[in-house]
């Protein structure tokens, strides 16, 4: 059972994924906890009559920090269990919103209920990993509202994400990105900067661990969106440097 309150309290150590490296221990602290709360909540639309599925592991940023520890703070129901793909369309039916990585994504996409799944009014987060562009379409086919989630364990959940409603919006983020590149997001919850020389990303604000510029590790692309009425940052994927951690 996960202790709520103590963590809100006291702080809490992350385990990092290893997506982008090796496994780390993060500790973050009430005051950045709080900021984090913050930002997940307003991105995802959690609010007290949210229902929140989680199915991915505790000691995780996306299983903790994502949805669960914000949707308490404000009292919502929250479900925790194993992942099943096989149960879980059925199991996500008296639910709002659900965090699901990639490698999730895909199993349920490969079961037999996908096909006549039906998402409308869900809110599925997705990260931790490369988002497919082709997970983003069959989700929000399904009528899912998909919001592609940026952040790593010391930045911190929802760091940078788009949120995906409908086909049109999803192929024409889709067009913008160069030879397919996977997006991160264009809703910034942290200062970025860029290195021109390398394409390395530095993000640096309330929801990180460090006070200073962080470097990410990850090369990014960016994009600006109609720029003829102003400047609309999005940001794609690109690679992981080779001497990043």
């Amino acid at each position: 059972m996960t202790d709520f309150k103590q963590i809100l309290k006291e702080g809490c150590t992350i385990s990092s994924s290893g997506t982008t490296g090796t496994p780390k221990q993060i500790f973050r602290s009430p005051k950045n906890l709080e900021a984090c709360n913050a930002v997940a909540i307003k991105d995802q639309h959690i609010t007290s009559k949210s229902k929140i599925f989680t199915c991915t592991r505790m000691t995780h940023a996306g299983g903790l920090l994502l949805q669960s520890l914000p949707a308490y703070t404000l009292g919502c129901d929250i479900h925790i269990t194993k992942f099943n793909p096989f149960s879980f369309i059925k199991d996500f039916e008296k639910y709002t919103h659900t965090f699901l990585p990639p490698a999730m994504c895909e199993a349920i996409i490969k079961t037999k209920g996908f096909s006549n799944a039906n998402f409308n009014g869900k809110i599925i987060a997705m990260g931790s990993d490369i988002i497919p562009w082709d997970h983003i379409r069959k989700f929000v086919s399904k009528g899912a509202t998909v919001i592609a989630n940026w952040g790593m364990s010391e930045i911190g959940p929802c760091a940078i994400n788009t949120k995906f409603e409908t086909l049109k919006y999803v192929d024409r983020h889709a067009e913008w990105a160069p030879n397919g590149l996977p997006i991160m997001g264009e809703n910034l919850n942290c200062c970025y900067q860029i290195d021109y020389k390398t394409d390395e990303l530095f993000v640096k604000g309330d929801i990180c661990i460090h006070d200073d510029w962080f470097a990410t590790g990850d090369k990014v692309h960016l994009h600006y969106k109609m720029p003829q009425l102003g400047y609309f940052p999005i940001l794609y994927y690109k690679a992981r440097l080779a001497h990043a951690s």
